[in-house]
């Protein structure tokens, strides 16, 4: 399943299993790194599954929230439990996985770094001195951290994580007063040239459905949907003991 090969990509602090089912939190950082994916059996009946989702949430002071691939038998029957979609999640509660060949052509002066740059955690992080958090969800595992840097500032970044065969692209930004120069393109020619030195033969994404500009970058790299994912929360009534 590639939704999981997507989830050793993005490590949260702490993964617990229900049958296949992964709990995972990460202080907040991120809904990937702080759900459950809903992937595989787990092993018990659905609504005591759910109800150990809310448990683990409420223990690590999280949202209950659960991942799960779009119109899927698991996806109707989390919603005949009472759960709702988790649109406060928006824009990006409802995501496409995408995948690719490595992109190839000019980095228009993108490099890919072992180690990250205080400009690459601004660009990715929010802030040049992140918390541990973000530290061990971007920095974790065989990572290229992409930087280009313009006017003596890093004006766009990315991220790219080797999985298997596949190269894991994320967090790809370029600051606004440097958008239109190609850095996108840019970042992602060197970040495929890095993959393919790595190992891997094509490249996977999870994109927002309403990110329209950067689907729109990916489809001329292109990439094509595999599938999507949802995530959802309990409805009123749904979980115990829900914070308010």
């Amino acid at each position: 399943m590639l939704e999981l090969t997507c989830s050793q990509a993005w490590t949260p602090l702490l993964e617990r299993r229900i049958g296949d089912w992964r709990l995972r939190w990460a202080d907040g950082f991120t809904a990937r790194a702080n759900s459950a994916l809903a992937i595989g059996d787990p092993g018990k009946p659905l609504p005591d599954t759910l109800k150990q989702v809310c448990d683990f949430a409420h223990d690590h002071a999280i949202p209950p929230v659960v991942q799960v691939i779009q119109n899927t038998s698991t996806e109707e029957a989390i919603e005949d439990c009472g759960w709702v979609q988790y649109v406060e999640h928006r824009p990006a509660h409802e995501v496409r996985v995408m995948t690719g060949p490595l992109s190839r052509g000019t980095s228009a002066g993108a490099v890919i770094l072992d180690e990250p740059t205080p400009g690459w955690w601004e660009m990715t992080a929010g802030g040049a001195e992140p918390a541990e958090a973000p530290r061990h969800v971007l920095g974790t595992g065989k990572v290229g951290f992409g930087v280009a840097e313009l006017d003596g500032v890093t004006a766009g970044a990315v991220r790219g994580a080797i999985v298997g065969e596949w190269l894991h692209v994320a967090r790809l930004a370029a600051r606004p007063e440097f958008r239109r120069r190609g850095l996108a393109r840019g970042l992602m020619n060197a970040l495929g040239a890095w993959g393919a030195a790595q190992g891997a033969t094509g490249m996977l994404l999870q994109v927002a459905v309403a990110n329209s500009g950067a689907l729109k970058l990916y489809e001329n790299l292109g990439c094509t949907e595999h599938h999507r994912y949802r995530y959802w929360a309990p409805g009123p009534g749904a979980c115990e003991d829900r914070p308010s």
